[in-house]
This record gives structure tokens, C-alpha cells and sequence, in this order.
């Protein structure tokens, strides 16, 4: 509806209420000039994002970022918009080519809210589509809206970014790619050893040969032997180096690797460095280490999840870094157009929560993960366990499972069925001895980060959107398995297994 249909629908219903309802679009329209203004060409802390819980505007003195409401009838209001603009919801549109956004289901239309082209052209995944200007509209916006919310979460001089709609494990594998052009002897990936099958895998579906740096034990913790990534740097070669590839966010008692040490080691020897920072938005901890290796040090991109940090589903990842030029490359290397769903769902999630609820979900995190903490150790005393000691880990916890440990240890993988079973899900059960081979590599220790860590183990991690009541039930869950095992154990051996005296409050 524009001014000359209100006009002329004054002569069919009531002036005064065309009026009031003229009035109450103009109020949709305005939240959605006030983003489109605030998103221009050099975005830097302009980005407008709302809260959906209030009705008022305030600027932020840490940031300057405008905050006013946006509701969900909003927010279809501009996709609706925005869908209109692209070329296959023209009412008059002849297409006679191969690709014109046609789709068989008009229920899948409306999952995708008419953006079918998707985004960029076949030889960049950020260009602008002729035929899909809203597409492409969107594509912007998103990409301007996720560059703020990285400064906003502790990388504050973060210059450029671009949603990609692969996870983060084939993100990194086009970041290594890019690589490949600028360092052609580069065969090498120095890579501290996180048991996680995606990273690994993306080093080797670039064509390159991961060298594996065993962590070392300080206390309970595995961090990065600095020592041993230079040791290599050295015999290989730094001209035979693609890239060190360092991680943030990981399972305890792994903790986030040494950056600023690793982003000055690179430096020096002038190799790239690409940070795996898959659930690491979430924590200032993580975005901090970041930060801080781009500002004494070098840090070409770092790679994020979507789904992990911003609750949407599976399927996109953010490709970040310092230097503009880089990220454009990585960008152009992406063969072909793209889904836009991954950028539409995160772009949804983001006017919807604003900048005050994602900063509120950043603070529930850390809260729970004070509790959870408190929980699992509490719930570790009661069965003779303990809660090990990772404190540079901010997201992931570890409680020790040395009662349940035998032989083949059996009772320890069989707590992580009995978990599963029980609806519980994310908990990890790691037994001692565990061996991978993943993509030709032998992992001795496999999905403890070491060869030799001295502790089974049980992970539970405090990720952005848990809830109270998801701390209390797997507590309660957990500790019924527990007991169980307790008693098959006990019933097997013949003889009683010695109580602490907390074990009927354990759960409480």
C-alpha cells in the first residue's frame, strides 16, 4: 500500500481510519529505513539492531549502535519486501533461461519466503545478482549485520566479513584453498591436535598434509606446546608451511590454544594463520584471544559456526579477518551461486533477539556455565569423582570417571549409551586407550586431545540458549546413571563399593 491506494481507499472505508492505518505502516517502514540507512558502504559500528522487547531507542555508548523494537510482523513485512524485487515474483516476468527461480511447491516458496535465486553470481559468492536484487540486498545486509555482531562480541577491529552457507569444516577448506595461490611450495598445515573429524578433514580435502603437535598436560588442562609448533616450523620449512591452523572453542580439558603466541610465531616467520573459531562468539574469552592475536601478531580469517552461535539451523558459517583484500579472495573462491537460507535465518534471528538480547544470551551463557560448573562438581564429590581443572576453557567442563574405568572400559562408554538413551544429548564420554584413524592418520587417545591423558572422562558443555532447567535434569539424569552403574558393578565384583555419604542429595 503507498500513498495513492490509501487515497483512494479513503473513498471506501472511513478517512479517519485509512488514516490511523496509513500511520501504523508508516511506523513498519520506518524501522526498516532506519537499517537500511544504517548499513552503508563502511558499515563500522553502524549497524542498526533492534530488541524485540522494547519500544524505544537508546545508543549505545560502547559501541553507538542504534537499538529500537522490530516484531516479527516487522520483519515479513520487509522480506516480503525484498522478495517482491527479485525477479521470478514479477507479475509480468517472461523467463526463458535455466535458472528463474522456479519452484514446483508452493510450500517451499513460503519456507524461503519467495528468495529463490539465492546469492552471488557463479564467480563470487558476494556479487550483486541483476535478477535478485532483493537477494542481493539481503545478502548485504546480513554480512553487515554479522560484521557488527562479531565487534559487538570482542573482535572490534574485525574489517570484513561474509556468511557462507557450509559449516565450518568446509569453510576452513575454502579459506585453505585461497591459501593454495598465495603460497604455491605451501604443503604443509601445522595444526595443534583437537579431536575433532571436521577440522582434520578440511586440511586434507584441500589437498594438504595436516603435522600433528600433541598438546601438553598443565594440571588437568591440554594447551599448545609452543616449543614443539616452532620445533617444526623450523625443520620444514616456513616457505613449505601453508598455514598454522589454531583453534578457540573446544572440549574440555582441552582449552582454546595459545593465540597471541601463535599469531606472533607466525609473524615472525611470515605464515599465515587461520583460527578454527567454530562456537567461540559466544565467549568474550575466545573473541578476546582473537583480538589480541590480530593486534600483536598475525591472524589472517577465523572461521565460526552459525548454528552454534546463533541458534539457527545447521548449514552456515562466517568467514572473518583483518585485512579486507584476503577475505574478498576467500570469498571469489567459492565456486558458483549459494543458498541464501543460511544468511535469511541468521538475519531473521538477529533483528528478532537485537543487540541487547544477544548480549543477554552472552550473559546467561557465562551464567550457566558457573552453575553447571558447580552442579558437576558437586555431583563428581558425591560419587568420588572430581571436576578437573580447565579454567581457561569457557565453554566446556570435565568430570572425571576413574571409578567407572576397567580394563576394556566398558562401564565408561556404557554411562554415555545409558545418557543417550535417557535423553540426555551433547554429553561426551571419553574412556582411556581410544583409536581413530581418520583420513590416514592414526589418533592414539582418540577424542581426549592426547596420546596419554590420565583420566576418562565426561564433557558437558555450557553453550549459548541453555537453561537452568537443562543443567538441573542432566544433573539429575546423570547422576541416577551413576548409581546404577554403582550397583552392577558392586553386584559383579561381590563386594560393596564405598559411599562419600552425598550420594542421596547428589541429584537434589
Amino acid at each position: 500500500m503507498n500513498s495513492e491506494n490509501f487515497s483512494i481507499s479513503e473513498k471506501i472505508v472511513s478517512p479517519s481510519y485509512i488514516r490511523q492505518g496509513s500511520q501504523a505502516r508508516r511506523s513498519h517502514e520506518q524501522l526498516i529505513r532506519l537499517l537500511l540507512e544504517q548499513v552503508g558502504p563502511s558499515p563500522f559500528l553502524s549497524f542498526y539492531l533492534p530488541t524485540f522487547e522494547t519500544h524505544f531507542y537508546c545508543i549505545s555508548q560502547q559501541f553507538g549502535l542504534m537499538i529500537t523494537s522490530m516484531i516479527e510482523s516487522t520483519i515479513e513485512l520487509f522480506l516480503n519486501e525484498l522478495a517482491v524485487m527479485d525477479s521470478n515474483n514479477f507479475l509480468g516476468n517472461c523467463g526463458v533461461g535455466e535458472r528463474e527461480g522456479r519452484v514446483a511447491s508452493s510450500l517451499v516458496a513460503r519456507r524461503h519466503y519467495r528468495l529463490i535465486h539465492g546469492i552471488g553470481r557463479s564467480g563470487d559468492i558476494a556479487a550483486i545478482q541483476p535478477k535478485a536484487t532483493g537477494s542481493s540486498l539481503l545478502n548485504k545486509l546480513t554480512n553487515s549485520v554479522v560484521l557488527d555482531i562479531l565487534k559487538l562480541s570482542g573482535v572490534r577491529s574485525v574489517t570484513s566479513c561474509f556468511v557462507v552457507p557450509m559449516a565450518t569444516g568446509m569453510s576452513l577448506t575454502l579459506c585453505f584453498l585461497t591459501l593454495r595461490h598465495k603460497r604455491p611450495k605451501g604443503r604443509y598445515i601445522i595444526w595443534p591436535r583437537i579431536d575433532q573429524k571436521s577440522c582434520f578433514k578440511a586440511m586434507i580435502t584441500a589437498g594438504f598434509e595436516p603435522v600433528v603437535v600433541e598438546n601438553i598436560l598443565e594440571g588437568d588442562e591440554l594447551r599448545t606446546d609452543m616449543e614443539a609448533v616452532e620445533r617444526k616450523v623450523q625443520e620444514l620449512g616456513a616457505e613449505n608451511i601453508l598455514c598454522i591452523h589454531s583453534t578457540t572453542s573446544c572440549f574440555a580439558p582441552r582449552v582454546p590454544d595459545r593465540l597471541e603466541e601463535l599469531a606472533t610465531m607466525s609473524a615472525k616467520y611470515d605464515i599465515p594463520h587461520v583460527v578454527n573459531n567454530a562456537y567461540g562468539v559466544q565467549s568474550s574469552k575466545c573473541m578476546h584471544l582473537i583480538q589480541q592475536g590480530a593486534r600483536v601478531g598475525r591472524i589472517d580469517a577465523f572461521v565460526q559456526s552459525l548454528d552454534k552461535n546463533f541458534m539457527v539451523p545447521v548449514g552456515g558459517a562466517i568467514i572473518a579477518g583483518f585485512n579486507e583484500s584476503f577475505i574478498q579472495e576467500i570469498s571469489r573462491m567459492y565456486p558458483g551461486r549459494a543458498s541464501a537460507s543460511p544468511s535469511l535465518d541468521v538475519l531473521i534471528t538477529l533483528l528478532t533477539l537485537g543487540a541487547s538480547g544477544y548480549r543477554k544470551l552472552l550473559a546467561e551463557q557465562k551464567e550457566m556455565y558457573t552453575y553447571l560448573a558447580q552442579e558437576l562438581k558437586r555431583l563428581a564429590a558425591a560419587h568420588g569423582e572430581r571436576l578437573l581443572h580447565t579454567p581457561h576453557n569457557p565453554i566446556s567442563l570435565a568430570m572425571s570417571l576413574d571409578g567407572l574405568q576397567t580394563q576394556s572400559g566398558k562401564s565408561v562408554t556404557q554411562l554415555g549409551s545409558m545418557l543417550f538413551t535417557r535423553q540426555v544429548s551433547g554429553a561426551r564420554v571419553v574412556a582411556l586407550g581410544n583409536k581413530q584413524m581418520v583420513s590416514g592418520h592414526m589418533f592414539s587417545g582418540f577424542m581426549s586431545h592426547s596420546e596419554a591423558y590420565p583420566h576418562p572422562y565426561l564433557n558437558a558443555a555450557s553453550a549459548v540458549g541453555i537453561t537452568r532447567d537443562d543443567v538441573t535434569l542432566c544433573i539429575k539424569r546423570l547422576d541416577k546413571c551413576l548409581k546404577s552403574l554403582r550397583k552392577e558393578s558392586s553386584a559383579r565384583s561381590g563386594s560393596p563399593i564405598p559411599l562419600t555419604g552425598q550420594e542421596d542429595h547428589a541429584g537434589e
